[in-house]
């Protein structure tokens, strides 16, 4: 066993047996959390380098790491994870995880440049649309109307590069 997540508030304790684990609603996750929010596949625990990660599977009503919600991120033993609106403490021990040294990176995925700073923080939705709304992000985009011009009024806004 490599930790175990304890339920705030109460309920059993849920150990975690393998170095990858799917948690969501459905039955053929590993963790099966039987809540309407909690999404079918809502995220995925991994054990890196002797400490736990989060990361987010593009769910519905999101996870946070001590009050913050996050894509991708360790996860420090003692820490409050909050998967939907459900909380649980991650209590294990790094070092018998085979950990050694400094912690690792924040975040599992460590390529900085991998993804946009707005996927980072978990912003990477854009805003959803209501069925049957209309907005201005739906009128078809015209091209710009060319200017005429003569020789003598020609100026360097004027010129279009290629």
């Amino acid at each position: 066993m490599f930790g175990i997540l304890v339920p705030v508030g109460g309920g059993d304790d849920i150990p975690l047996k393998k170095k990858e684990l799917i948690v969501g609603r459905k039955e053929e996750c590993d963790i099966v959390l039987r809540f309407p929010n909690v999404s079918s596949r809502h995220c995925k625990l991994v054990l890196s380098s002797g400490y736990w990660y989060v990361v987010d599977l593009n769910s519905s009503n999101g996870v946070k790491v001590n009050g913050m919600r996050v894509t991708d991120r360790r996860v420090d033993p003692g820490v409050k994870l909050v998967i939907a609106n459900h909380a649980f403490n991650l209590d294990y021990d790094p070092s018998a995880n085979g950990a050694f040294g400094a912690p690792p990176p924040d975040m599992l995925d460590a390529d900085v440049f991998s993804k946009s700073l707005m996927e980072r923080i978990g912003m990477n939705k854009g805003p959803t649309k209501r069925p049957g709304a209309t907005g201005a992000h739906d009128k078809p985009k015209t091209e710009p109307r060319k200017k005429e011009l003569d020789r003598n009024s020609l100026s360097i806004d004027d010129i279009e590069l290629r």
